[in-house]
C-alpha cells in the first residue's frame, strides 16, 4: 500500500511487526502462570502420622489413595466414593504389582484405614504402602 506524502512523493507504510506490545503480553502471562501454577499443584491436607523410617515418593508416578480427617476419600486429587475405587485402580494401573500408596490422616479412624486396604486388597494388588512423614525430636 503506497502513500502520498505532502512534497508529491509515494511512501510505502510500514510492513514490520511491532514486537514490544507483543513482548509485554507475554511477560504478563508468564506471571500469571508462575503465580497460579503453584496454587494448582496443591494436595489435599491429611497431617500424616509421624515414623522413623521413611522413604520418598515421588507423587507424580504413583497411585495415591487419600483419607481426610472428615473420612472423605480422594483418589489423587479427585473426589472418589468407596465403591469406585477398585474400578479406578484397576483401570490405571498397569499391572498388579504396582504400589498403592495411601495417605490417611493420624485421626482417621483405624477401621476406615483397613476397609481401604481390604478394598485394594480385593482388587488385587497386594502392596499397599502407608504414608508417613518423618519423626522429629522433640528438643531440650
Amino acid at each position: 500500500m503506497a502513500f502520498t506524502a505532502p512534497g508529491g512523493r509515494t511512501a510505502t507504510s510500514l510492513s514490520e511487526i511491532n514486537v514490544t506490545p507483543l513482548v509485554d503480553v507475554m511477560l504478563v502471562l508468564l506471571i500469571i502462570f508462575m503465580v497460579t501454577a503453584p496454587m494448582l499443584q496443591t494436595g489435599i491436607d491429611v497431617q500424616l502420622p509421624e515414623t522413623r523410617n521413611v522413604t520418598d515418593v515421588n507423587p507424580e508416578s504413583r497411585i495415591i489413595i487419600s483419607i481426610s480427617q472428615e473420612g472423605l476419600l480422594y483418589y489423587g486429587s479427585d473426589t472418589i466414593l468407596f465403591s469406585e475405587i477398585a474400578g479406578r485402580l484397576q483401570a490405571d494401573a498397569e499391572s498388579p504389582k504396582d504400589a498403592i500408596f495411601l495417605r490417611a490422616d493420624k485421626d482417621v479412624k483405624w477401621n476406615s484405614i483397613v476397609s481401604v486396604i481390604d478394598v485394594i486388597r480385593g482388587a488385587g494388588f497386594d502392596q499397599v504402602k502407608l504414608v508417613t512423614k518423618p519423626f522429629k525430636e522433640p528438643r531440650q
